[in-house]
């Protein structure tokens, strides 16, 4: 018996050991691919030696003789930090994923093909200026450099991940970073879903007076009452099963209550406190890890830039110069147009067109699939763009028979010059610079808000598509596409884009608000990103005379929600100290114990308090039983609480307090009602995940915001070192934007916020100051994988300064790369 002890020890003690050498081995081999920002490095495609100043925060200052010799240093530090993040991207627009990834990405490569977006970037690569060619060429030169780098001196593949995903993957060209500002194009716009949800939801309706309701326009003038989608394209089903859409973390395509989001707002002289412009941007996208954003200073030959970028793009896409800067929000606008196209009931190769039917444009297209056989596509296009299959965002659901959908949009120009756009950018000097600088943006179509040393200004940059006067739907719902009066005229001049300079009010900001109401067709929108924001925005300016850097941090990081405050009264005004006394344990006590904390409740969606949770979970619970017997299973796409919709409902805006009777009971249900029963349900919700004490509970617990890494995020262990979560304020309608994903087990995770912050001062811009999500290592080994996390959750920034002798006093470490001689 002593015996086999013994042996079962050894055995024990052979396994233990095994385990760490393996752990130890994995470590090494991760560890062999973190950068080393100390060094000198002999590369070409460079005249002059660059340098590469890291500072304590991990923030490259470039420098070298020449704009190309910098932007080879940008795309060397960007390959040296995200070459994962990079190369993911660059699949992900290609439509490539399966072949590292297998069948489980192979509907998004699907979707992506058919777009063709790289495709359209190599055809905007040669319409490029000259300025901007170089500096794409001299980018690429320098993350090829990095690559060759790795190969030579056996740098562990460049990434961790690559040791788990082996790939080969080509040269970088200039037209991947095109093809990388198109996909931002894809993520930032959602106008096809809204045209899609808006028709089925008018196919479900009985009564299409309640359209407006469930799907309202942002306040201000009304739009001309539209026929009904039925009446449109005939004989598609009032009820169609939904189709998801690809689930993958990798997926760029998101709900459209999860499209783009942003706040930007600037003060000129006469409302600063210090005499000086002021500039505040936050851009909002998906949360992960690492962040979408990098922050980088290029010193051009027009001065020094600093701001963020996004790896893969060789322009700060916001930021700053010591004479400009510049911040950018989605604009909202309506570039997509989904078109129903009339097969010929001869030949399905065939479509309808204003002149007879005509063959359709096809390519085949060769997914090739790990430990799979290779899928062949036929891709199609038509007059108006790539035809899309019923599978694909439930396009399925609103054409008939005999038709197929084709879709228009700005982003699929084959003569896109938005880069060029934004690299002039970079280097305009004055207000009035950067508006003329970006008139050759296409898309994605932003608002850009400006800030020079004595102006403020803000302009909608992008293409505006060219509808005609008598179009059927006005671009609001799916239409016929041989009928001439539906297709596209082309796109408005940029000088017919909105701009604002030097306002009366000293200040101009932008919330993805309307910002002006113009009648069809040179409207620029018909669905704005929001409507209750502004609200709060419009408060703290205005409680103000004159601002400061650090009362537009202050708004920046504002948690109280407009919406709370604004809806709370009205669902409750039957509820406030009705109820009679309760015994302790019945739902009448927790619902007045609910109620006694909204009432006294200012709004805030604090992480620490319990009301943003109530509350949340109330008006959700109250949106679902307001549409669940109208919409049926259509209401699963509601996601997100609309507090228009809600207000219109309690308020009996155009008789929408029909929503509140429950059609399918002989009782008529009130308002009142309907508010009582979705608290119950709400408190019900809360105690089975999180107990009966409400004043316990946290709105933070369930409000994390998830900074996931989107490949190996799911992976058990791996997932505890490459995932940052972390406990926040703020909600789906508060300045400190934290949108819930309002799906899964627990639909109160924040998923979409500000991944980039930064506020300027230009009455002295050094004490500038900006933030990312994570950190700037893509490396999860690496200390600066998420060093800014923590900060970025109290809210806390790091200096945003131009001087080169306080970048090199903290440096982590200088890069000098010098030219091979040739």
């Amino acid at each position: 018996m002593t015996t086999f002890f013994q042996w079962l020890l050894r055995i024990a003690s052979g396994l233990v050991i095994l385990c760490v050498l393996g752990v130890l081995l994995v470590y090494f081999l991760a560890s062999r691919s973190l950068p080393t920002y100390d060094k000198s490095l002999t590369v070409t495609g460079i005249a002059q030696p660059v340098e590469i100043v890291r500072n304590n925060a991990n923030v490259p200052h470039i420098f070298g003789q020449s704009d190309d010799d910098v932007f080879f240093g940008l795309g060397y530090a960007h390959a040296q930090d995200r070459l994962w993040q990079m190369l993911t991207m660059r699949r992900t627009v290609q439509g490539r994923l399966s072949e590292v990834f297998g069948p489980r990405t192979l509907d998004i490569d699907k979707l992506m093909r058919r777009f063709d977006l790289a495709g359209a970037a190599r055809q905007s690569a040669l319409v490029q200026d000259d300025e901007t060619l170089a500096a794409l060429e001299a980018y690429a030169r320098g993350v090829n450099a990095r690559i060759n780098e790795v190969n030579t001196e056996a740098l562990g593949r460049g990434a961790p991940e690559l040791f788990l995903f082996k790939q080969s993957f080509a040269p970088w060209q200039p037209a991947d970073s095109i093809a990388l500002q198109k996909l931002m194009a894809l993520q930032l716009t959602g106008h096809m879903q809204f045209e899609v949800l808006r028709a089925r939801t008018s196919l479900a309706l009985p009564d299409q007076a309640r359209l407006v309701d469930i799907l309202p326009d942002a306040p201000g003038t009304g739009v001309a009452a539209l026929p009904e989608y039925a009446s449109l394209v005939p004989n598609t089903p009032s009820f169609a099963k939904s189709t998801p859409l690809p689930e993958h973390p990798l997926s760029p395509f998101a709900l459209p209550s999860l499209s783009g989001a942003s706040n930007a707002w600037a003060a000129a002289p006469n409302r600063s406190a210090s005499g000086g412009t002021l500039l505040a941007n936050d851009p909002h996208l998906g949360l992960s890890a690492p962040a979408i954003w990098y922050l980088a200073r290029l010193e051009l030959s027009s001065g020094g830039v600093i701001g963020a970028t996004i790896p893969g793009i060789p322009v700060v896409l916001a930021g700053r110069s010591n004479d400009l800067g510049w911040g950018v929000t989605a604009a909202y606008v309506d570039d997509q147009d989904v078109m129903i196209e009339e097969l010929d009931p001869s030949n399905s190769e065939f479509y309808r067109t204003p002149h007879g039917f005509k063959p359709f444009v096809t390519r085949k297209s060769i997914i090739t699939i790990k430990d799979a056989d290779p899928v062949t596509l036929t891709l199609r296009w038509t007059e108006n763009g790539p035809v899309l299959p019923g599978s694909d965002f439930n396009l399925g659901t609103i054409t008939p028979p005999g038709h197929v959908a084709a879709l228009q949009w700005t982003a699929l120009s084959p003569r896109d010059t938005s880069t060029s756009a934004l690299m002039a950018l970079m280097f305009a000097k004055s207000v009035e610079d950067g508006m003329e600088a970006t008139e050759g943006h296409i898309a994605p179509g932003l608002t850009l808000t400006l800030a020079d040393r004595e102006n403020i200004g803000m302009k909608l940059i992008g293409a505006l598509p060219k509808r005609a006067i008598n179009h059927q739907s006005q671009g609001r719902l799916p239409a016929l596409g041989w009928r001439a009066e539906n297709r596209w005229q082309g796109t408005f001049d940029a000088s017919a884009n909105p701009s604002f300079i030097e306002p009366v009010g000293g200040i101009v900001g932008n919330t993805n608000n309307k910002v002006v109401e113009r009648p069809f067709p040179a409207h620029i929108s018909h669905v704005w990103g929001d409507s209750q924001r502004i609200q709060r925005w419009t408060r703290l300016m205005q409680s103000r005379r004159v601002h400061t850097r650090d009362s537009f941090i202050e708004a920046q990081l504002d948690t109280v929600s407009f919406s709370a405050r604004a809806l709370l009264p009205l669902i409750g005004a039957d509820l406030w100290f009705t109820g009679e006394a309760a015994p302790e344990g019945s739902r009448e006590r927790q619902r007045q114990r609910a109620l006694t904390l909204l009432s006294e409740w200012n709004g805030e969606m604090n992480e620490h308090m319990p009301e943003p949770l109530i509350y949340a979970a109330w008006t959700r619970a109250l949106q679902e039983r307001l549409i669940r017997d109208d919409l049926g299973p259509l209401a699963d796409e509601f996601t997100h609480v609309e507090p228009l919709f809600i207000e219109r409902v309690f308020r009996n805006v155009g008789g929408a307090a029909a929503w509140c009777d429950v059609r399918q009971s002989a009782p008529k249900e009130t308002c009142a009602d309907m508010a009582r029963l979705a608290l119950d349900d709400a408190l019900i919700a809360i105690e089975e995940r999180y107990g009966q004490q409400l004043e316990a509970l946290r709105w933070g617990d369930v409000h994390q915001a998830t900074h996931d890494h989107q490949v190996l995020g799911k992976v058990p262990v791996l997932r505890f070192f490459v995932n940052i979560r972390q406990s926040t304020s703020g909600g789906d309608n508060t300045l400190q934007r934290g949108k819930t994903s309002g799906t899964g087990d627990n639909p109160f995770l924040n998923v979409h916020a500000a991944g980039y912050r930064g506020v300027y001062d230009f009455a002295d811009p050094d004490s500038s100051v900006f933030i990312i999500s994570t950190g700037q290592s893509g490396h999860f080994l690496s200390r600066f994988y998420d060093d800014m996390a923590q900060l970025w959750r109290r809210g806390e920034y790091i200096p945003m300064s131009l001087d080169e002798e306080l970048a090199r006093a903290a440096a982590v470490g200088v890069t000098t790369l010098t030219p091979r001689a040739q």
